[in-house]
C-alpha cells in the first residue's frame, strides 16, 4: 500500500492543471475502503447535524413535511460543506477555491445520503408527524441515517477510487 507524499501546504498544479489541486494515485484495497468509510462518516456528521437541527426548528415553528425536509436538507448541505471547507482552508487555499473543492468533494455524497435519509423518513408511517419527544421520530431518524450511511459508502468508494470526491480533500492533508 502506498501513501501519498506529505503535503507541504503549498498549492501546486495537479492532474487538472489548476493551482491548489493536488493529485495522488487513487487509493486501492483496504486504504480505499477506509477512505470511503471516513468520507461517509464525515458526510453523515454534516447530514445528521443539519437534519436534526432542521427538524427541530421546523417542528418548533410548526412547519409541514415539505418545508421541514427542505430546511433539513439545506442545513445538511450547509453543515456538510462547512465541515469540508474548514480543513481545506487550513491547508492554505483561499476561500473560493476551498468552496469549489468542498462542492466537488461532497455534493454527490450529500445528495446520496439526503435522498436515502429522507426517503426512509417519509417511508416510516407517522415518523414525520411524531414530534421531537417521540421515540418513533428519533428511531426513524437513526434508521434513516444508518441506511443512508450504508448506501453512501459504495458511492464514496467509487468516487475516491476514481480520484474524485474526498480523494481531492485527502490529497490536501
Amino acid at each position: 500500500m502506498s501513501t501519498p507524499a506529505p503535503s507541504t501546504g503549498t498549492p501546486h498544479p495537479g492532474r487538472s492543471g489548476h493551482p491548489g489541486h493536488r493529485s495522488a494515485a487513487p487509493a486501492r484495497g483496504r486504504e480505499l475502503r477506509r477512505l470511503a468509510v471516513s468520507a461517509t462518516v464525515h458526510c453523515l456528521t454534516g447530514c445528521a447535524i443539519g437534519e436534526v437541527l432542521g427538524m427541530v426548528l421546523a417542528t418548533w415553528w410548526g412547519w409541514g413535511d415539505v418545508p421541514s425536509i427542505a430546511l433539513a436538507v439545506a442545513l445538511a448541505f450547509a453543515f456538510g460543506y462547512a465541515l469540508t471547507i474548514r480543513p481545506v482552508l487550513r491547508s492554505g487555499l483561499p476561500f473560493r477555491r476551498a468552496l469549489r473543492i468542498a462542492l466537488a468533494a461532497d455534493t454527490v455524497s450529500l445528495v446520496s445520503m439526503e435522498t436515502i435519509d429522507n426517503a426512509v423518513m417519509l417511508g416510516v408511517p407517522g415518523a414525520m408527524d411524531a414530534g421531537l419527544t417521540s421515540g418513533l421520530f428519533w428511531g426513524a431518524m437513526a434508521v434513516a441515517l444508518a441506511v443512508a450511511f450504508v448506501v453512501t459508502v459504495p458511492v464514496n468508494y467509487v468516487l475516491i477510487g476514481h480520484g474524485r470526491g474526498h480523494a481531492v480533500v485527502h490529497a490536501l492533508h
